[in-house]
């Protein structure tokens, strides 16, 4: 079955019946895991077969940034936060640099082993001081930095076999406000964030295989946020930055996203802007209602660029935990 344009959640640790029903609904197209869904490796695997077993080819995603943002924690390595890596750019760039390439490769190691397809990894964002649901999860505030570990974070993901999703374009950092509870507005003008939190993602667009924007407004460029913003994902993303990988919507059930109406509305509206897949998450009935949306209005789907975003390879869990190399990294990112 073609990939639909929905990505949604589960309830618990293992597949309800009523979800394995939904999974099978043409407008889905993936699943992402939180940590409720999370207890150890076995039951993930478990988790993740049976959602296999409904429909093969679903994308399957998980948030294994690192720091505060990891949702599996139990029998894995525990990912230390991206700003770590900046730290030691500031005292020795050359390893700094190999590290990130290390910690990507770690990172997509462990979650293709347990059958997750991405990890919506790495964050993008500059960390300037302001945003404290950005913050340490940033490599630096530094642009430039940014893009030196990030393309090694990014080289590692790819090594290991697992696609990069940049986040949140065109930049979260500046803006107090968490989207998640409040609706950020970041108003510095164009030339401003070009100049610096854009950077990141106009330097790296040929290395990122998807791109998941901020659901924040700039008001000097467009009125809508970006990721209902045509002005930010066709005019810049895919014209000037000619970035032609996925394109995420962040979670449509944010405070960030409100703005745009009511769940069938927020969906239409970043699918209008651009978004190849949107996600609705934590709410049932939010993910319903995008369901019967879509029923009347179907979107079309870019099936090649959601393809391209399957893993290259899983590696086997046993044969991991049996890799010198694998348990090297994790003892340089423990130190």
């Amino acid at each position: 079955m073609p990939l639909g344009p929905l990505m949604l959640d589960l309830e618990g640790t293992a597949l309800l019946d009523y979800e394995a029903q939904r999974l099978q609904h043409p407008a889905v197209g993936g699943v992402i895991l939180f940590a409720r869904n999370i207890v150890q490796p076995e039951q993930v695997r478990e988790l993740i077969a049976s959602v296999r077993a409904v429909r093969p080819e679903l994308i399957l995603a998980v948030d294994q940034e690192g720091g505060r943002v990891q949702r599996m924690k139990q029998g894995v390595t525990k990912l230390p936060p991206l700003a770590l890596l900046g730290e030691r750019f500031d005292a020795d760039p050359k390893a700094a640099i190999a590290s990130a390439r290390e910690w990507g490769w770690l990172m997509a190691s462990e979650m293709l082993a347990l059958g997750f397809d991405i990890s919506f990894a790495p964050v993008l964002d500059l960390n300037v001081g302001r945003s404290s649901v950005i913050g340490t999860r940033a490599f630096h505030g530094d642009p430039s930095i940014v893009v030196v570990l990030a393309e090694a974070y990014i080289a590692g993901m790819h090594d290991a076999g697992m696609a990069a999703t940049g986040k949140h374009f065109p930049g979260h950092g500046w803006v107090e406000a968490d989207s998640h509870h409040a609706i950020p507005v970041d108003e510095r003008p164009w030339s401003d964030i070009a100049a610096c939190d854009l950077q990141t993602f106009s330097q790296l667009a040929g290395q990122l295989d998807a791109v998941m924007p901020a659901h924040v407004i700039y008001p000097q460029v467009d009125p809508n946020p970006a990721g209902f913003s045509r002005h930010w994902l066709q005019t810049v993303l895919r014209t000037e930055l000619q970035f032609d990988g996925v394109i995420f919507s962040d979670d449509l059930t944010m405070e960030g996203a409100s703005v745009a109406g009511d769940y069938g509305q927020r969906a239409q509206a970043a699918l209008n802007a651009g978004c190849d897949m949107v996600l609705v998450c934590n709410n049932p009935v939010g993910a319903q209602a995008v369901i019967e949306y879509l029923e009347q209005h179907p979107a079309v789907v870019n099936q090649a660029r959601l393809q391209r975003m399957r893993a290259r390879r899983r590696p086997d869990w046993s044969q991991l935990l049996a890799d010198a190399h694998y348990h090297a990294v994790q003892a340089d990112m423990a130190s």
